[in-house]
């Protein structure tokens, strides 16, 4: 049992950690809130009207839509790719296991901006122009061995004894992969698609390097902060943190729900035939 002053220290250092998170996102919230060009405190005059400009600008919203559109589609391949490739990082011995495993994460340890660079040098030999396109490609480069490396630890806590019963019931490879494989992995599986999401939508390293003439919100974030300061700047970036809060919250609800419907299901009276 912990002292009184250890708790409170416990509590104190809690404390200090959460502020020092959290009090720059703070301070941007009430830039956005502020009618002065630039944040002075306190702030004398208050002012929300660059949220309903933001809300209304046409310029924002086609960067919220090419940002959503790199986002969603990086984490459905990656999921694809992180799934298996998984599956051939921890539960399955073949020759090359060792080195694969290796390769697999080096990726993830590669500074952004050299791994941009490499990747536009790479485009330009082959012919291709960047563009949003070319930045699902570096995105992939860099979060699908995240994701991998996500799904392998709990596939690492996979029974394998679970599938060779499957087997010897007389079930198929599919049904295997269908009815256990996956319903086990399934946690894993949604966290991995999470972060995927999240990092996709808040990259701004790879993005600059590679999306040619298009741009995506942290890129347009960074241009107006270096030329041409305005509150929509911290507005913006308020939108667009409560947005990545909002996609957490959803999924913490819908993983609360899930078990909660499934529970109703197997609940419900079978109906008796007449």
């Amino acid at each position: 049992m912990k002292s009184r002053p250890a708790n409170v220290l416990f509590y104190l250092y809690g404390l200090g950690v959460l502020l020092f998170l959290y009090l720059p996102i703070v301070a941007v919230g009430f830039a956005s809130i502020s009618k002065a060009r630039y944040l002075r405190f306190p702030i004398r005059k208050y002012a929300t009207g660059w949220y309903a400009s933001a809300l209304a600008s046409d310029t924002v919203a086609g960067l919220v839509w090419t940002s959503l559109t790199i986002a969603a589609i990086v984490t459905l391949i990656s999921i694809l790719f992180g799934f298996f490739g998984a599956l051939a990082f921890a539960r399955y011995q073949w020759r090359f296991r060792k080195l694969y495993q290796k390769l697999i994460l080096l990726p993830i340890f590669f500074p952004q901006t050299v791994l941009g660079l490499a990747l536009l040098m790479w485009f330009n030999a082959l012919g291709i122009i960047p563009s949003w396109h070319t930045a699902i490609v570096a995105h992939l480069v860099w979060i699908t061995p995240i994701v991998t490396l996500i799904i392998a630890i709990r596939a690492y806590g996979f029974d394998p004894s679970l599938e060779d019963a499957a087997r010897d019931m007389g079930c198929t490879n599919w049904q295997i992969m269908r009815e256990v494989t996956i319903p086990l992995l399934m946690p894993a599986v949604n966290s991995a698609g999470l972060f995927a999401f999240l990092l996709s939508w808040g990259n701004f390293p790879l993005s600059l390097f590679t999306t040619g003439a298009d741009s995506t919100l942290p890129e347009w974030l960074y241009a107006k902060m270096v030329s041409g300061y305005s509150p929509l700047v911290p507005t913006l970036g308020v939108l667009s943190v409560a947005a990545s809060a909002l996609v957490i919250v959803v999924a913490l609800l819908v993983r609360a729900l899930l078990p909660m419907i499934k529970r109703l299901k197997t609940a419900r009276p079978a109906v008796q035939p007449h």
